[in-house]
């Protein structure tokens, strides 16, 4: 295996891919632009940023993300070993320092006597050689018009948005109180701020009408479901919020008068807990607007921001019409994409494809038949939703038990999740031990 792998792009993917092959022997040269230049939503010199949160999602291993985790810990993942060593408390989610987290990372490419860095903007795919294009989906605009020229679709687009921070000890502590969701008999790893009737309808009034940040005149808002600003959940009825993001069920204070309307919930951004995120409130509105409306929040009338929130342009492939079930551009076999560029969404599943990616370079540079995960197993549902024909209007996903085959008895819903993990953990240790 004398061939070099050029991969494009040292977010998720692309560190993921890259560590990955160079654990296996395989010389990679890793391209990103930084520190020279940097996208609209990247802060740090550091590689593989977190950028709308530290959070990875449930670490449950009986939910869809929990899954996927296992797997990848499974195949060697990086990403996951960087993780754990930098998680911070977030109840039944894993939460890391996003700094440490990327910094762990960063180490790990630095050091490795395979992986050669270089900071180098690329404007055309090379047209020769095996290539990774993990660029993320915030792709330059040359390399997009380059990857443009050989897709036989458009590209696609949508807009996702940051959550603020907060600096912990500005937040009321008189109007907050730590707790997890149903959870009564510890601390709890959320700070919550609830709101009364009164509290909230002020907010959302203020919300509905505060200025956002005006797009281009050539953009289109196109959001995704699972990341949608706050106003923009808010403009879609009074009581979206109060199912969403502001959800009270379940986080009543114990001794407390009266249960909340509403309840806002921050998680720790750090190992120390200096900072904190607010969960779910992505937001486009103008830095002022942020100030102004999200102090409206008793806990928040004198907090301190330490970031506002922000939006940016995704770019995204239609995956089902341009990749083949590698991740391969049709038509060119040696150019693989990797993270959300290909068509999915979230952390997890981006370093995910960044892995598959891998395992199978590796495979081509052995001379070996590519192959594909299990359909059953949370990687392999990726697969099935970056290839599914049917989709008409392609949109980015999070790996769910949605995009899995059905079970064939039926169960309640606590013990189909149950029978769902068991069903892909087995069917992945067998696929690996085939392949072996």
């Amino acid at each position: 295996m004398k061939n070099v792998v050029k991969i494009i792009g040292a977010g998720l993917a692309g560190c993921e891919a890259a560590l990955f092959l160079a654990d296996h022997g395989v010389k990679t040269i890793l391209y990103d632009t930084k520190p020279d230049h940097f996208s609209p939503a990247h802060k740090s010199p550091n590689l593989a940023e977190l950028v709308c949160s530290n959070s990875l999602r449930s670490a449950e291993p009986t939910s869809a993300v929990g899954l996927l985790k296992q797997e990848m810990l499974m195949l060697g993942s990086k990403f996951m070993d960087c993780a754990l060593k930098t998680k911070v408390p977030a109840g039944k989610a894993l939460a890391v320092n996003r700094d440490a987290f990327s910094l762990c990372l960063t180490k790990a490419i630095q050091s490795h006597p395979n992986i050669e860095f270089k900071t180098e903007e690329w404007k055309k795919i090379p047209d020769k050689g095996i290539v990774i294009l993990a660029t993320g989906p915030l792709t330059t605009p040359a390399l997009l018009d380059s990857l443009s020229s050989v897709t036989t679709s458009e590209g696609l687009h949508f807009y996702d948005a940051i959550s603020p921070v907060i600096e912990t000890d500005t937040i009321d502590s008189a109007n907050s109180y730590w707790k997890d969701r149903w959870d009564d008999q510890s601390k709890g790893d959320y700070l919550n701020c609830p709101l009364t009737k009164e509290e909230y309808d002020l907010f959302y009034d203020e919300l509905i009408k505060a200025e956002q940040v005006p797009l281009h005149d050539f953009e289109e808002p196109r959001f995704f479901e699972g990341c949608l600003p706050i106003e923009v959940m808010a403009a879609r009825g009074y009581k979206t919020l109060l199912f969403g993001p502001m959800k009270p069920v379940g986080l009543w204070q114990p001794g407390a008068d009266q249960k909340p309307y509403a309840v806002v919930q921050l998680r720790k951004e750090n190992s120390e807990g200096s900072a904190l995120n607010i969960v779910g409130f992505q937001t486009k509105l103008s830095y002022p607007e942020q100030k102004r409306v999200l102090s409206l929040i008793p806990a928040l009338k004198n907090a301190n921001f330490l970031r506002f929130g922000s939006i940016h342009r995704n770019t995204f492939v239609d995956a089902p019409r341009v990749l083949d079930c590698f991740i391969r551009l049709k038509g060119r076999a040696h150019l693989f994409l990797a993270g959300q560029i290909s068509g999915i969404e979230g952390y997890v599943e981006s370093a995910a494809t960044g892995l598959l990616v891998g395992f199978n370079v590796l495979r081509l540079l052995q001379k070996k038949n590519l192959v594909i995960p299990p359909p059953t197993t949370a990687m392999g549902s990726l697969i099935t939703h970056l290839t599914n024909l049917e989709t008409k209007d392609f949109q980015p996903s999070n790996v769910n038990f949605g995009l899995f085959p059905k079970l064939v008895e039926r169960h309640t819903k606590k013990e189909r999740k149950q029978k769902y993990a068991e069903r892909a953990m087995t069917d992945l240790k067998r696929w690996l031990e085939l392949l072996k």
